[in-house]
């Protein structure tokens, strides 16, 4: 049915799409930690969106609803073994909040897997800056008075840029939805430095 075929979102997550791409380029060395970190940063994400609204959250089935509230005392580092959170966590909330982002990611709240203060959008900005700064070094004249006024216009054109460019930069490079993941533990722990957290372990599955 041809209008079918134009009704499809090709950008829309697809729950095989990162088995199949391991099946295809398995001979790819850290193919499957990438892509395994990508569905753990997700994760992430949406489990500090849902500890932030302290469980008052929309029905599951709910599609690309932007989670209103955020707590900024929260942090988290991904790995490919499962995520660490930093901060004021109790463990039985964690216990719960966990599976609850699970589900809700992938029912379709796929906007829970972006957040905005991921390190993905301080990379974007700093790459972007440091960007068009060196191009209206090199375009405009050399004069003191073009050069201070072509970095001001490039740190505010940045600084407007980034919030979009690292959202897009965080859907389809640095997340993915965690369709292969499954919660093996959730634990008190520290981590490589010394400080204290909570680990998140996660496993692959096909």
């Amino acid at each position: 049915n041809t209008s079918n075929f134009w009704d499809f979102d090709f950008t829309a997550p697809q729950p095989t799409q990162d088995t199949d791409l391991l099946r295809q380029l398995n001979f790819v060395p850290g193919l499957k930690e990438m892509l395994m970190v990508r569905q753990v940063h997700a994760l992430e994400h949406a489990t500090v969106w849902v500890l932030s609204q302290r469980y008052g959250a929309s029905g599951a089935g709910a599609s690309r609803i932007t989670p209103p509230s955020d707590n900024n005392s929260i942090g988290g580092l991904s790995t490919d073994q499962g995520f660490y959170l930093y901060g004021q966590v109790n463990l039985a909330d964690l216990r719960r909040a966990v599976p609850t982002a699970l589900e809700r990611l992938t029912r379709g709240e796929w906007d829970m897997a972006i957040h905005p203060r991921c390190g993905t959008n301080l990379s974007v900005a700093v790459f972007l800056g440091a960007g068009l700064g060196l191009a209206v070094h090199l375009l405009l004249p050399r004069g003191p008075i073009e050069q201070l006024l072509g970095l001001g216009f490039a740190a505010v054109a940045a600084t407007q840029l980034t919030p979009d460019l690292g959202n897009l930069a965080q859907r389809y490079l640095t997340t993915a939805i965690p369709f292969n993941l499954a919660i093996v533990d959730i634990r008190e722990t520290s981590d490589i430095w010394g400080r204290p957290a909570h680990f998140v372990q996660m496993r692959w599955i096909d």
